[in-house]
């Protein structure tokens, strides 16, 4: 049989990263590839404690169908943390979804016609790409710097365009690490305000500042903007855990998008995670998360700083999980990939997250998932391979 897939098929690869974590299985291959939290920030004892309490006492409920828009009470959990951060979302302004995944492929659903304009940054979180891809938009990317996104470019971007969305990572992004400083987010708020382009904040890592101050989301100085989050890094990814705040009329339409996809997420794990939530320390655990990963992002660019050869350059992130990698011009992350898999470690080249025109002397590493021997023996091998392929 001769299958006949829609066109939008032929026009969104693979995720590079699912495909390299299929080579990482191998157990000798230190992997930087994938985004993974460190399974040690996995509070593994208090959600076995959770899960028999919920079952225990909610049995027949948990195990039930739930409400499309989630889970109640873990929906006033979430709407008061926003308070306390200074942010005035109602719990009827969230639906929980399946990792903030799922979030990016509802606001596609609802927003996105075929040669839509839509504004990234560049690089971007490569699996906003392919989610928004789906929808058959022309992406055109926007600069970034230290500060945050370019904003002269993103005002002749508002101008030329006329997008109709601007999808951005303000705190620790994906794939630099770098955030947008309190000016740059009041700036971005004050171009969209009075435009009818609507901004998508993706915030999965805003939790895990581990050096320098709290900035609020975009979102506080821009109420109608759309607000993702996730409970993969502060909790567990395999819980699949997520949310999405929005205005009224666009809730609506998220809903029954929601609806159409898979009806509601697990009620079962939205009841273990607000119990977990509402009964153990999270502060306490946040804190703990945020200080593993401080030490293992500063032993990862003290030795990229002493160990990889001159014109090397690496961001230097506050929190999130992330660095970014410039090689010298003209070298290639590719060929450096061929050459660090034969020396047992794993990294993903940078051309995976431009949404056009990609650079191809950069590279995302991972410093969440590893262990301090490891990052120490990773970064090791990858000194050595950089310093082959210079040869």
């Amino acid at each position: 049989m001769n299958f006949e897939f829609a066109s939008r098929m032929g026009k969104v690869p693979r995720s590079f990263v699912r495909e390299i974590l299929k080579v990482t299985e191998d157990p000798e291959i230190i992997s930087f590839a994938g985004g993974l939290p460190h399974p040690e920030s996995f509070p593994y004892q208090d959600i076995k404690e959770v899960a028999v309490q919920v079952l225990e006492e909610n049995g027949a409920q948990a195990l039930q169908y739930g409400a499309t828009e989630g889970y109640q009470p873990l929906r006033e959990w979430i709407s008061q943390r926003y308070q306390r951060m200074g942010l005035k979302v109602d719990p009827e302004e969230v639906l929980v979804t399946n990792g903030s995944q799922q979030g990016l492929d509802l606001v596609g659903k609802i927003f996105l016609n075929q040669d839509d304009a839509v504004l990234v940054e560049r690089p971007t979180y490569l699996a906003a790409l392919q989610s928004f891809g789906l929808y058959e938009p022309k992406f055109h990317s926007l600069a970034l710097d230290e500060d945050g996104v370019d904003v002269n470019s993103l005002k002749m971007a508002l101008d030329e365009f006329h997008p109709r969305l601007f999808y951005a990572v303000p705190s620790f992004q994906n794939p630099t690490g770098i955030s947008y400083s309190l000016n740059r987010r009041k700036e971005v708020a004050r171009l969209l305000k009075d435009n009818d382009t609507v901004f998508v904040e993706d915030n999965p890592y805003g939790e895990i500042r581990f050096m320098g101050q709290d900035n609020p989301p975009v979102k506080a100085f821009l109420d109608e903007s759309i607000l993702l989050g996730s409970f993969s890094k502060i909790v567990s990814p395999g819980i699949r855990l997520g949310w999405i705040t929005a205005p009224g009329e666009v809730m609506d339409k998220l809903i029954t998008a929601k609806q159409a996809s898979d009806l509601h997420s697990s009620l079962l794990s939205q009841m273990i995670v607000h119990r977990y939530l509402s009964d153990y320390n999270v502060e306490a655990h946040l804190k703990k998360i945020r200080r593993m990963y401080k030490r293992q992002r500063d032993l990862m660019v003290s030795l990229i700083k002493e160990e990889f050869p001159e014109g090397v350059q690496c961001t230097e992130p506050e929190g999130g999980m992330f660095l970014w990698v410039t090689l010298p011009e003209g070298m290639s992350s590719l060929e450096l990939f061929d050459l660090a898999l034969k020396e047992k470690v794993a990294f993903v080249p940078g051309q995976a997250f431009y949404a056009e025109d990609p650079q191809h002397n950069t590279l995302r590493l991972n410093f969440s998932n590893s262990s301090e021997e490891k990052i120490k023996e990773g970064i090791n091998r990858l000194a050595r391979s950089i310093k082959e392929l210079e040869e």
